[in-house]
């Protein structure tokens, strides 16, 4: 017990986003629980090497008193210093102060979940028990222990797997099905011929699903860029294949090539290669910003390829967003390659989140990245992006990992607002590249290794919306970065998973686009939304 105390004080030090009751709540009944675990074992490990014969007393009224007297001081002390971490981070991030009914609220909800906790391990450990007990009839105790313990353990594995996590996943798949099959009340299907779903489309405007429809419906109008550029505009393209569309990813990623070569979109200046997350969002801000850089003269494909939210498609789906991405990419890059070069449109590529997962799977390194795209812009990555953690692993000496030079910047920067764009300053070769990520984001450093291992994005000076007495604590760590991914959008943009802003600034500096200046960028930014 006094082991899960210090885990719940640790519990309250700052992480990466402001954390409201119900999240600091699981986040210190769970460190409490496991607090709670490690001192189980420390207690077990002394005891079997000191090996006495005689029972160990239990611990006195007066420990418990002493042990009761410290928490209370040490946890009001603690409550203190986290709320004024909490002001410090909702004052960097401009978000509201916590109300002091969060406070109680904690601390039921902590007691909760470590109780809760705490009944499941000792209800395993009696399964245990049990098990050994009725082996010790045939066989030895050391063979009854091994092997009862054994039986527990492949029992509890084959439930959760082979029961827990199937009926789980079927009953998940049916309720996000459900949910694609929604349409938004201002989504109507599209009367022009250069969107999927219209007059003459390769696909129905019922197989897009939910986010393919609001992808197809929405964005400026001819007459929205002709008053914002003061010139004649074409009508942007606009093309996207839902997993309705087809029987498999390659039948949608060829379908929607399709429908770019229908709707006109190998004639566009610029196509873009948009990969989405796992229920077929895309950003809106990234698709507008380009259409109004270029008057319209762009056609934009892409396609879903699951009905899960993205976190839940990077834990149990990510194969399929790879094999999406890279399917989607060659597909349309087939088709431009078929054009003589002179008269190929300039090919991007963008994605966010898991959409920057899938979207890098068509390249093995950042040469054939630039050899193969006129761009790239990837939002958000998850730190199981290969591409990313590569390039970001063989990062220039001397540069963070929040924000990693490679190759002093010759062709890929990582940025975090549009001020980085000119870091470091150097030549930027043709074919740019940005990974826009901001030093705050969960999805971009949660990983398992936090678990034991201290990230350089902590071991190293700390990024801008980092506060400096973020420090690495093993296990605790691990559950706070997971507790900020349930929020990490629910934080004013150019903070957490909250991309946008930026984007413009990124798309011109990587584009150069004809007479486009830092001012028209500007000036568009309060005409983009991410939805």
């Amino acid at each position: 017990m006094a082991v899960a105390l210090v885990f719940v004080w640790l519990s309250m030090t700052p992480s990466l986003l402001p954390r409201g009751a119900l999240f600091q709540g699981l986040v210190s009944g769970a460190s409490a629980a496991v607090g709670y675990c490690i001192g189980v074992f420390l207690a077990w490990l002394v005891r079997f090497m000191i090996s006495r014969d005689e029972p160990w007393r239990s611990a006195s009224r007066r420990s418990w008193l002493i042990l009761a007297g410290v928490a209370i001081v040490g946890t009001v002390a603690m409550l203190i210093w986290f709320s004024q971490w909490q002001s410090d981070i909702r004052d960097l991030m401009g978000v509201g102060q916590l109300a002091w009914t969060a406070f109680p609220t904690i601390a039921v909800l902590a007691v909760i979940v470590f109780v809760v906790l705490m009944s499941l391990g000792q209800a395993f450990a009696f399964a245990v028990g049990w098990s050994v007990r009725q082996l010790n009839r045939i066989a030895p105790p050391r063979i009854s222990a091994v092997i009862g313990a054994g039986l527990v353990v492949v029992l509890t594995v084959f439930v959760l797997n082979g029961v827990v996590a199937k009926y789980s996943m079927q009953w998940l798949n049916a309720s996000f099905a459900a949910a694609n099959e929604e349409t938004k009340a201002d989504n109507s299907p599209p009367t022009s011929a250069l969107r999927s779903g219209g007059p003459g489309s390769l696909v129905t405007w019922d197989s897009l699903g939910r986010e393919g429809r609001v992808f197809v419906s929405r964005g400026p109008d001819v007459g929205a860029l002709s008053q914002f550029n003061g010139s004649p505009a074409t009508e942007p393209i606009r093309v996207y294949a839902g997993l309705e569309s087809g029987d498999s990813i390659r039948e949608n990623a060829e379908l929607a090539a399709d429908e770019l070569v229908r709707t006109g979109g190998l004639q566009r200046k610029i196509i873009a290669v948009a990969s989405t997350t796992g229920s077929g969002w895309v950003n809106k801000a990234t698709v507008d910003s380009l259409e109004y850089m270029y008057n319209g003269d762009i056609a934009t494909v892409s396609m879903q390829y699951s009905y899960l939210p993205s976190w839940l498609s990077f834990l149990v789906d990510k194969e399929r967003a790879r094999q999406a991405g890279r399917a989607l990419f060659e597909a349309v890059s087939e088709r431009v390659s078929a054009i003589p070069e002179a008269d190929r449109p300039k090919l991007v590529v963008f994605g966010e989140s898991l959409g920057s997962f899938a979207g890098e799977a068509a390249f093995g390194t950042i040469p054939a990245l630039a050899a193969r795209t006129d761009g790239a812009l990837f939002s958000g990555p998850t730190f199981n992006n290969t591409l990313w953690k590569d390039t970001t692993a063989d990062r220039d000496a001397g540069s963070p990992q929040w924000q990693p030079v490679y190759d002093n910047g010759s062709q890929v920067r990582f940025i975090a607002d549009q001020q980085d764009l000119g870091h470091p300053d150097a030549p930027w070769k043709p074919s740019r590249i940005v990974y826009l990520q901001h030093a705050s984001d969960p999805i971009t450093w949660w990983n398992p290794n936090l678990i034991l291992n201290e990230p350089d994005w902590l071991a190293e000076p700390r990024g801008r919306d980092v506060l400096s007495s973020t420090r690495w604590i093993p296990f605790v760590t691990f559950l706070q970065v997971s507790a900020d991914m349930a929020v990490a959008v629910n934080v004013p943009d150019g903070h957490g998973h909250d991309y946008m802003s930026a984007i413009p600034y990124a798309w011109a500096a990587m584009l150069d686009p004809p007479g486009w200046t830092d001012v028209k960028t500007e000036a568009l930014l309060p005409r983009l939304n991410r939805d």
